[in-house]
C-alpha cells in the first residue's frame, strides 16, 4: 500500500470562468495538505500563475511537462497547452468550456492508465462544454464509458450518503425509467461501495418512492406498489439490508435518514434538495460504483462570484479529503479480500 504522502491527486481545471481555479489554489495553500497527497493541475503553469496573483494566493506552483517529472510536496501543474487564455469571469463561453473538457479528458486518461491515483474535477458548465468530440451530460457519464463498472453518482457528507436511481433526466422521464434490474443494479452498486469503499460490513440502504406517500395505494400513481415494493422485497430476500420504499416528504425531517448507511432517490431534486440543504458547501459528489476512485465538489461554476476571491473552498477540500479515504479503504478491502484466512488468523 502507497504510503499517503505518495498519493497522486488528478485534478481537472474545470471551466476557467468559474471559481475551479480558485478553489483548486485555495485548498493546497495549507502546505500540510501536500503532507496528504501530491496534486497534478491539468492545466497550464502560466494560467494558473496569472490567477494566482490576481487572488494574492500564496501556494506554490511547480510547472511539469510530463506525468514523470511529478514533485512529490509541490502543487504540480501539468502543462496541457502552451498559449495564452483571455480568462472572462462569470461568463460561459464555448472557449472555456473546451479547455475543461481537454482537462478533464486528460485527467481521466492519466487516472484510466494508472499514472494518477484518484481524480478530483472541478466544476464544469454542462451547456458550453457540448462539441462533435464531447456529447455527454457531464463527468459522470463519460467516467461510465472509459472506466470499468457501472457509474452511479453518491452525494456524501460525513454518515448521510445519497444515492440516486436515476440523475440528469427530465423528471417528465423518470417513472419510465424505474425497472426492476434497474433498482437492483442500483443498490447493489451502493452496496458494494459502503462495503469497499466506506468500511461499512453490513450496510443499511433505504429506498424513497417516487409518488407523494409512495402513491397511497395506487392512489397518487401505481409504481411504487408495482416496481419498487416487489423489487425492494426480492433484494432483501436475497440478504441485502434494503428497506421501503419510504415517502419521501418527510424521510429527512423526521431524522430517519439516520438510521441508514445510505439513501438512494429516484430521481435528482429528490435527493439532492435535502443532501444540500443539510450539507451544501461540505458535501462531496462521489462517483461510486467504478473502477477508479473520482470526487468532485457539490457546487457549480458560481459565475456569480468567480473572480472575486470569495469563493468558498471547502467543499473541494473534502473532496479530495473523501478520495484520499477511499483510496485506502479500497487498498484496506483488497488485502482483506486476498488473504482472508491470514486476516482472520491475525485477529485470532
Amino acid at each position: 500500500m502507497k504510503k499517503a504522502e505518495n498519493i497522486i491527486v488528478g485534478i481537472s481545471i474545470g471551466d476557467l470562468n468559474g471559481i475551479g481555479s480558485e478553489v483548486i489554489l485555495k485548498t493546497f495553500e495549507d502546505s500540510r495538505m501536500l503532507e496528504l497527497c501530491t496534486p497534478v493541475i491539468f492545466a497550464n503553469v502560466k494560467l494558473l500563475s496569472f490567477v494566482k496573483k490576481g487572488f494574492q494566493s500564496t501556494s506554490l506552483l511547480h510547472g511539469i511537462d510530463k506525468l514523470d517529472q511529478i514533485v512529490p510536496g509541490k502543487i504540480n501543474v501539468l502543462n496541457l497547452w502552451k498559449e495564452g487564455v483571455d480568462l472572462n469571469f462569470g461568463v460561459s463561453d464555448s472557449k472555456a468550456g473546451e479547455y475543461a473538457i481537454r482537462s478533464f479528458v486528460a485527467a481521466t486518461k492519466a487516472l484510466k492508465d494508472g499514472l494518477v491515483d484518484v481524480l478530483v474535477t472541478a466544476p464544469i458548465n454542462k451547456y458550453n462544454i457540448q462539441s462533435d468530440e464531447f456529447k455527454f451530460p457531464g463527468h459522470t457519464d463519460y467516467l461510465d464509458q472509459e472506466l470499468a463498472g457501472n457509474a452511479l453518482m453518491l452525494m456524501v457528507q460525513d454518515n448521510l450518503r445519497v444515492g440516486l436511481l436515476t440523475d440528469h433526466i427530465p423528471l417528465n422521464e423518470v417513472a419510465a425509467h424505474l425497472t426492476e434490474e434497474l433498482i437492483r443494479k442500483k443498490i447493489e452498486t451502493v452496496k458494494q461501495s459502503l462495503i469497499q469503499d466506506f468500511s461499512i460490513n453490513k450496510p443499511k440502504i433505504a429506498v424513497l418512492g417516487l409518488n407523494p406517500h409512495c402513491g397511497d395505494g395506487g392512489v397518487i400513481g401505481t409504481e411504487d406498489d408495482l416496481i419498487i415494493k416487489p423489487a425492494l422485497k426480492k433484494i432483501f430476500d436475497k440478504g441485502t439490508l434494503v428497506f421501503g420504499p419510504f415517502a419521501a416528504d418527510g424521510f429527512f425531517g423526521s431524522n430517519q435518514y439516520e438510521k441508514y448507511d445510505a439513501i438512494i432517490a429516484t430521481y435528482h431534486d429528490q435527493g439532492l434538495i435535502p443532501f444540500k440543504t443539510l450539507s451544501f458547501g461540505n458535501g462531496v459528489n462521489y462517483t461510486a460504483g467504478l473502477n477508479k476512485i473520482r470526487t468532485s465538489p457539490d457546487h457549480g461554476t458560481a459565475y456569480d462570484i468567480a473572480g472575486k476571491g470569495i469563493a468558498d473552498f471547502n467543499s473541494f477540500k473534502e473532496a479530495v479529503y473523501l478520495a484520499i479515504d477511499i483510496y485506502h479503504s479500497r487498498n484496506q478491502y483488497a488485502e482483506i479480500s486476498e488473504k482472508p484466512l491470514k486476516t482472520k488468523e491475525k485477529q485470532l
